[in-house]
């Protein structure tokens, strides 16, 4: 059989529905200045799908900076690996102010997010060691797990009985194999806006011996006080052993880091396979990411707005009788009742007819009686744009109700 073969047949889960959801649902275009309001298909829409947490993708400053560093270094520099040629002043700086603002002694960059959180994982722990993560953790943490050569267990999403048992049958193996133990959780789940139970599983270092690694790429810069994440949130930021976030969400840009105690990042800087075998992450996104951490810092009227934001969206769906689950971040789930191809229909009025634009999730992600629309709220939203989506989701609901989406033929 010709290893291509098979494809013909068979494009995975997604792929499956290619013929008809390509460019519409799948890999839609959305252009123009990146902004609330941006054009699909040659139409202006609402749009809430866009990580763009704190509104820095086009912060004037941020502009600024990005192009004055791309006129001066290209995007060439620095050129090779840093550990052989491609390291600078710059880089360590970042480093330096990142490790600082997640109160943590030290801090590795990274060139991108979902590669740093395999690495990471492959990096911490021989085949000797035991991972326990949590059920609904990242697709980049399950990569990360699939490449342990030893054993993993998995516990029951935020479920504190659950994670216990685990870590008693990691507990039992690791005095048999003489390893450690990794527990790996998220700070925000992306999808449903759930906080990590952070304070509970840090409180069971006090019965079992082992290592925490949170990525917290959806909490750094949204969640705590300062904005350094959600154990700070939490008050349990010193908890947490290896602390990981990404450029992509509040910061705007690509690349990522990885924070903890100094011996730790010293290990992973000698020993990440995916940075020591990379180039090194190009001048002008290092000069904008100093950029962006110095305006998180100093400007926390962008964290105050998008909660601002975050609070009228969120209690004004809850008022209007729709069920956004339980979260307690930025992420806004909203939970419908439908089949697929309700989901298909009403996504495609809301935007056509409605110019409503946000993320849809449906089955295997949720349960197949269940349609998520997913809003991702940002600081450069008004109060405005808060009051015409849930009018909007009003009115799609209503039709939901009395089953007009099922008979819809879906045309893109």
């Amino acid at each position: 059989m010709d290893l291509f073969e098979k494809f013909l047949a068979n494009r995975g889960p997604l792929g499956s529905h290619s013929h008809y959801a390509h460019g519409y649902f799948t890999f839609p275009k959305l252009e123009g200045e990146i902004a609330p309001r941006m054009v699909f298909r040659g139409k202006e829409v609402l749009t809430w799908s866009l990580n763009n947490y704190l509104g820095l993708a086009n912060h004037p400053e941020v502009r600024r900076v990005d192009a004055e560093a791309a006129a001066q270094w290209g995007m060439a520099t620095p050129m090779g690996a840093r550990i052989m040629s491609g390291n600078t002043n710059y880089h360590e700086q970042l480093e330096n102010e990142l490790a600082a603002f997640v109160q943590k002694p030290s801090a590795l960059l990274l060139n991108f997010g979902y590669q740093g959180v395999v690495s990471i994982i492959d990096s911490l722990v021989s085949r000797h060691d035991v991972i326990v993560y949590d059920a609904e953790s990242h697709a980049c943490i399950i990569d990360g797990v699939r490449l342990h050569q030893g054993k993993r267990f998995v516990y029951t999403h935020n479920n504190m009985e659950s994670l216990e048992k685990q870590l008693q049958r990691a507990t039992k193996m690791t005095q048999e194999t003489g390893g450690g133990i990794l527990v790996i959780t998220e700070g925000v789940f992306g999808m449903s806006g759930n906080l990590g139970k952070l304070k509970e599983v840090v409180a069971l270092k006090e019965k079992f011996q082992f290592r925490l690694l949170v990525d917290d790429a959806h909490g750094f810069g949204t969640m705590g006080e300062t904005g350094a994440g959600t154990g700070e949130h939490l008050g349990i930021q010193d908890g947490i052993d290896v602390y990981f976030s990404t450029f992509a969400k509040s910061m705007a840009s690509i690349g990522a880091f990885v924070a903890g105690e100094q011996y730790v990042i010293d290990y992973l800087r000698y020993n990440m396979r995916s940075q020591i075998f990379a180039k090194s992450l190009p001048m002008p996104l290092v000069m904008g990411a100093l950029k962006r951490l110095e305006l998180l810092r100093n400007q926390p009227e962008l964290k105050e707005n998008l909660w601002k934001v975050v609070r009228a969206l969120q209690s004004g769906l809850r008022e209007k009788g729709f069920n956004i689950g339980t979260t307690e971040s930025p992420v806004t789930p909203v939970l419908l009742n439908g089949q697929i191809p309700d989901a298909t229909s009403l996504t495609l009025d809301l935007r056509e007819n409605y110019s409503i634009f946000c993320s849809i999730v449906v089955y295997p992600v949720v349960p197949k009686d269940v349609i998520m629309l997913r809003l991702i709220p940002t600081a450069s939203h008004t109060l405005e744009d808060v009051a015409e989506t849930i009018a909007a989701f009003e009115a799609v609901a209503a039709k939901l109700d009395k089953g007009l989406y099922t008979k819809t033929t879906v045309e893109v």
